[in-house]
């Protein structure tokens, strides 16, 4: 016998799992993102970005003709660079 209490159950698992397929994934959940996300999300330029690239600060994989960046790694360049001490010196000067 099915009471209503079992029904309503499987409502709300039901309108959660629809929920979660439907839902837009936000920046945190995204596995790959496009230069223009990583650009608004750090707040730079397309040549701020491309230097990124350039010197390797930051991976990235191109597809068809559209670079895709992992979040996890634009997360560890922004750890890597909050962990920097700014006034120490540049090792390479003397």
């Amino acid at each position: 016998m099915i009471t209503r209490e079992d029904l309503e159950r499987f409502k709300e698992e039901l309108f959660g799992m629809i929920k979660e397929l439907t839902g837009k994934p936000q920046f945190g959940e995204q596995k790959w993102l496009k230069s223009y996300q990583v650009k608004n999300l750090l707040k730079i330029s397309n040549g701020t970005l491309q230097n990124l690239r350039v010197n390797g600060t930051l991976a990235y994989s191109k597809i068809g003709g559209i670079i895709y960046y992992k979040y996890e790694d634009i997360v560890k360049v922004l750890e890597g660079q909050k962990n920097k001490n700014p006034f120490a010196p540049h090792p390479l000067s003397k």
